[in-house]
């Protein structure tokens, strides 16, 4: 008896299906995606209506042949890849290869909105077909990347450096992050100053003189306006309160996951979406096996079923009571061009309550599981409720203002508090007040301000604003955020700003000057917009494809011969060479800007080089010598850069050669007993290794040492 064949994408995701279906079915998993373009070339023929050629991906020929086989068994197949555009792409490639020339099986397409006992069987039992709208707007995103990146990145390495890309989406990203540093760059901070009076137990700041707002821009008008307060009788005019209501916030989308997760767990989007997909697929919950706890986490739309508002009604009404519980359900709109196909991110069953499945969690497995289970209850319950009191209060002819709120519900609030970007002051209390009051003034404090540039974007601010210019989709932004950061276009501070890099600047501004239209935000946004358009069968794929190449192919011929050439450029100094005596010149290298000297080849003697506050270019030793002295022979030990990252070497060198890793100082936070060390990757990027290298492979990008 042949039995049914079942393909996912994920062996996570198969096994925890597997204990879900009788004997009859077979499950296994393709591991993501088993044809693609090829690596080494373009792969598209442009000319033959922007044909793809897709091969096998390498290491993919003996699952490609497992699932043959397994096909030949089986007389229906279903195809289950993750209910995207790339499951469905997966989807795709995987019924090709299966059923070969034969063409003699049943095929069917299953979405798995979660991976329960429940939604695998309702999959099951409501099959459809591969969707070819959805495959092509797969397809045309990727030929559209792939025609920018492969075309666009060689121009990168011919006149700046090999290794470089260029990306439709992710060159967008770079771009507003460097607008946004020049920016600050170019921001002129004005002076302003606040009065404040302070009372008992409560403060006031100065708004108005003579019944029209003051503005304060110089010390000596806050100092005269302080003397004219002297002796003046502070009394209360007037006395405003007000309950004020505030909302639950809507179940987590892709996007405001990722936000979230960073503002409160400091998680990367990359590392938000790792952990997601892992509490989709299914997690070890002890004797019940594997669990998908939560549902598909590829979603821009806040939709609930009528089966998890029921659900989580029930949940608040018996935990919370019925003062928590609207008389309705909460309902939440989608943003313009949702996709409606998918809930939003929510746990597949609330039994699991955070408490009950902590044991068998990973702790940031946990932590994420926890913000999404709270942030779901929290979105159908009351608001919270405020008495929120305003005061003003009288001093000759200046008005003082102060606020303040009391809880008096909570609502949601007992379950989740929402993040915020940025530090705010939270209203204090104010005292029992009321009109004609006098109150005793304890002093009138002038405070000296100047006006600051908006911040730059961290992960979580970059993701809303993409979102907001509608650039990308849910599933890009995780992938986006990585590659700028790897390339070394941006770099994360301590604070979690993304601050661009020197090349990040310069390849902008090339790409800007040679791409605009690539580079325009709007432009970039109408083609989400399109590739929208194909997946919803309205708009042919190939138009898309002509629409955009042509004048691409324009800006890319002109580019070839009119983009600045780095690479050759050399800014003359007055420096000379410390070996031959010839002028020094400031050349464009894989590490950024350097002095060379100008005798290159015969001469290749190289050097940093600061620049002085009157614009002086001044050489920089490269060997920093170190505290440490030599165990060996008791000289100096100098840092040194070599291949595998910087190392101390004894100055005495090569008399003496003694080496040694240069250490951290920080323990490896794996309990190994090993230090973290400096190392290099193959591009010569920097990062943090445990020195037990290679029996605990703990690396990290970010900077371990304790300020």
């Amino acid at each position: 008896m042949k039995r049914t064949l079942l393909i996912v994408e994920s062996p996570a995701k198969a096994k925890t299906i597997n204990k879900f279906l009788g004997r009859d079915f077979v499950v296994m998993a393709s591991v993501g995606h088993i044809k693609d373009l090829p690596k080494s070339k373009l792969g598209v023929d442009i000319e033959d209506n922007f044909t793809p050629y897709y091969e096998t991906i390498k290491g993919k020929a003996k699952i490609i042949s497992q699932l043959k086989k397994a096909g030949e068994d089986a007389d229906t197949i279903y195809l289950g890849p993750d209910p995207d555009r790339e499951g469905e792409a997966i989807a795709w490639h995987i019924q090709e290869v299966v059923d070969g020339d034969r063409k003699d099986k049943k095929f069917y397409r299953v979405l798995f909105n979660e991976i329960t006992e429940k939604g695998v069987k309702e999959a099951i039992a409501r099959p459809g077909t591969v969707d070819k709208n959805k495959v092509e707007a797969q397809q045309a995103r990727r030929i559209l990347d792939r025609l920018v990146g492969y075309q666009v990145s060689p121009l990168l390495w011919e006149k700046v450096r090999r290794g470089l890309s260029a990306g439709r989406v992710q060159s967008v990203a770079v771009k507003l992050i460097c607008e946004r540093e020049r920016e600050i760059q170019g921001f002129t901070p004005h002076e302003y100053w606040s009065i404040v009076a302070e009372f008992d137990g409560f403060s006031a700041k100065l708004a108005k003189r003579d019944n029209e707002k003051i503005e304060i821009n110089a010390g000596k008008d806050a100092l005269a306006i302080v003397e004219d307060l002297k002796g003046a009788i502070f009394r209360v005019k007037d006395v405003e309160k007000r309950e004020r209501k505030r909302n639950p916030f809507a179940p987590f989308i892709t996007s405001t996951l990722q936000q979230e997760a960073a503002r409160k767990l400091s998680f990367t989007a990359k590392k938000t979406m790792m952990f997601a997909q892992q509490l989709y697929e299914g997690v070890e919950l002890g004797s019940e096996g594997p669990v998908g706890l939560i549902t598909y986490m590829r979603t821009d739309s806040p939709r609930l079923s009528g089966e998890a508002l029921e659900s989580v009604r029930a949940f608040i009404k018996v935990i919370y009571g019925d003062a928590y519980l609207p008389q309705k359900p909460n309902i939440y709109k989608s943003k313009k061009g949702a996709q409606e196909a998918h809930e939003a991110i929510r746990p597949t069953d609330l039994k699991y309550t955070p408490e009950a499945v902590m044991q068998h969690l990973e702790k940031n497995q946990w932590r994420l599981y926890e913000l999404i289970w709270k942030r779901f209850v929290a979105s159908q319950m009351n608001p919270a409720v405020f008495d929120q009191t305003g005061v003003v209060i009288s001093a000759k002819n200046y008005l003082f203002q102060a606020s303040g709120s009391v809880l008096k519900f909570p609502g949601f609030t007992a379950v989740y508090e929402e993040g915020k970007d940025e530090e705010e002051k939270e209203e204090g209390k104010l005292p029992a007040l009321k009109p004609e009051d006098t109150l005793g003034v304890n002093a009138i404090t002038p405070n000296q301000h100047f006006t600051e540039p908006r911040p730059r974007f961290s992960e979580a601010t970059l993701i809303k604003e993409l979102e907001e210019r509608g650039i990308g989709r849910p599933s890009t932004y995780a992938a986006i955020l990585s590659t700028i950061q790897e390339r070394e276009y941006v770099v994360k501070e301590k604070s979690r700003q993304l601050k661009p890099t020197e090349l990040g600047f310069i390849v902008t501004d090339l790409l800007v000057g040679s791409f605009p239209k690539i580079l325009d935000t709007e432009f970039t946004a109408h083609l989400e917009e399109e590739l929208d358009r194909i997946e919803e069968g309205k708009t042919p794929w190939l138009n898309v494809m002509r629409e955009f190449y042509g004048p691409f192919r324009e800006s890319l011929e002109k580019a070839k011969g009119g983009m600045k050439n780095l690479k050759g450029e050399e800014i003359p100094t007055d420096i000379a060479c410390s070996k031959c005596g010839k002028t020094m010149v400031i050349r464009w290298g894989r590490k950024g800007k350097f002095l060379a000297c100008q005798g290159y080849p015969e001469c290749k003697n190289t050097s940093d080089f600061t620049v002085d506050e009157t614009g002086r270019v001044k050489a920089v030793e490269r060997v920093l010598v170190s505290e440490e002295k030599c165990q060996n022979c008791g000289k100096p030990m100098v840092v040194k850069s070599g291949r595998f990252g910087r190392f101390l070497a004894c100055s005495d060198y090569p008399a003496c050669k003694t080496t040694r890793s240069l250490s951290t100082g920080v323990v490896c936070p794996e309990g190994c007993g090993g230090t973290l060390v400096e190392r290099l990757t193959k591009k010569g990027r920097l990062f943090y290794g445990c020195s037990n290298f290679p029996k605990c492979g703990y690396a990290t990008w970010d900077n371990p040492r304790k300020e």
